[in-house]
């Protein structure tokens, strides 16, 4: 597992961030951050997280 270094997106297979399309992933990452509903979510809202999915809190 790896998380892009962009938008902290949770990318399980490939080498691109199917949020954003960067290539700058990282396998050094910490904390997880799951939004159902980025809409309704306030940890979502304060991450400024625009979909669903998976995130890393910190990635190095």
């Amino acid at each position: 597992m790896k998380a892009c270094r962009m938008c902290k997106k949770i990318v399980e297979e490939g080498e691109t961030c199917p949020a954003c399309g960067s290539d700058d992933l990282s396998d050094r990452h910490s904390g997880l951050l799951i939004v159902l509903d980025p809409e309704k979510s306030e940890i979502g809202k304060i991450s400024d997280v625009k979909s669903a999915g998976r995130y890393a809190v910190k990635v190095r």
